[in-house]
């Protein structure tokens, strides 16, 4: 059976681990092609990757190219365009996160993947991380902890990689948009997949990085699902050491933590320090926890994999648009509670071209751009 071919639209830090999900635990999957609007830098991802073509105009890698699948790696405001030209070709999509940065461009999305006939899926890595798979199955399918009354999700560190991340105008917003858009895709996986929300509340602050981002660095943000469910979502960008990710899920009859890292991690002490520690981690000098199987026990392989298996087989992907809207509605409506310091009631929605002016109420415009 002939492999199922990906052009991969990216060449930044989540499209090399894409790659390296590809190449390592993917043997269904060719990567046929690459896209990005920096020449250099697409070239150079090629190279390393012995990717047979690459394009730095996304229109024609999508007619030059004998793909099956489109995986964006994109900012988030070229995430809508990305998706409708592929859906167009009659090409199935998967997308890293957020799904996109409004409302109505998810719902953009969604229509224009099913009027195609073609798969959309939400990627979201921490429903397939295995550490936190067991842990659902353990609360869920096994009953380990009784009746959950609540989840929490913590993610943090010192700040992305790349520059546009902090450009509200491009990125919708900051470490909510980021990561927060993790914990609300995780807690509904866990509830089942489509659970009723019934209130948002969050608070938000600008602790570490005022002087180049008007985005929120450190937000707390409390969701009231259906049943008596708490899940409270803790993101930050201020937190220095390098990520950190964890969950607790409490019930009536017990309670289970997970660390997504340190249990995946060696102890090391090093004097004069050394190279990769982990995911935006710093000095190496001293103790320091040196991570193995990063991208595998993240999840990464997993998604990818379970994607190109609904491809090839004719399955329903198991996180779709749909539940990427269904985060972005939380993400407006915490961005709401933040604002106006009060408790929004779901569902919401808003007009604003991007969230995080639901908080700062500056009428923030939309950063524009063709691929």
């Amino acid at each position: 059976m002939r492999k199922t071919k990906v052009a991969l639209a990216g060449s930044g830090f989540i499209a090399h681990i894409h790659m390296e999900s590809y190449m390592r635990f993917i043997p269904d999957a060719e990567i046929v092609a690459v896209f990005s609007r920096n020449e250099a830098n697409v070239a150079a991802f090629a190279s390393q990757y012995n990717i047979p073509a690459y394009f730095t105009d996304y229109d024609t890698m999508l007619n030059e190219t004998d793909c099956d699948v489109v995986d964006i790696c994109l900012p988030n405001f070229l995430h809508h365009q990305a998706t409708l030209k592929a859906a167009k070709k009659g090409l199935h999509v998967i997308i890293e996160k957020p799904l996109c940065i409004t409302l109505a461009e998810a719902d953009e999305m969604i229509a224009a993947c099913k009027k195609a006939n073609v798969l959309l899926m939400y990627a979201e890595e921490l429903c397939f991380a295995p550490k936190y798979e067991r842990v659902r199955t353990l609360v869920t399918d096994e009953n380990a902890v009784g009746k959950i009354y609540m989840l929490k999700n913590s993610e943090k560190h010192s700040g992305p990689h790349s520059d546009w991340f902090y450009d509200v105008s491009q990125s919708g917003g900051g470490v909510l948009m980021d990561m927060g858009c993790h914990a609300i895709a995780w807690m509904r996986w866990v509830l089942g997949g489509n659970p009723k929300i019934k209130s948002v509340s969050a608070t938000m602050q600008s602790v570490l990085h005022t002087h180049r981002s008007k985005g929120e660095d450190n937000t707390v943000v409390v969701i009231e699902f259906e049943d008596n469910v708490i899940g409270v979502a803790e993101d930050s960008w201020a937190r220095h050491g390098g990520m950190d990710d964890k969950i607790e899920v409490y019930g009536d009859a017990g309670v289970a933590y997970a660390d997504l890292f340190q249990g995946n991690s060696a102890l090391t002490y090093s004097l004069n320090g050394y190279g990769y520690v982990a995911e935006k981690a710093g000095d190496s000098k001293g103790w320091s926890f040196t991570m193995f199987e990063e991208v595998f026990n993240q999840g990464y392989p997993h998604e990818l994999m379970h994607f190109i298996d609904c491809v090839r087989n004719g399955k329903t992907p198991l996180v779709t648009g749909e539940d990427g809207r269904a985060v972005l509605e939380v993400i407006y409506a915490a961005y709401a509670s933040a604002g106006t310091g009060k408790k929004i009631h779901l569902p919401f929605t808003s007009d604003v071209e991007v969230p995080v002016d639901l908080w700062l109420q500056e009428g923030i415009k939309r950063r524009k751009a063709k691929l």
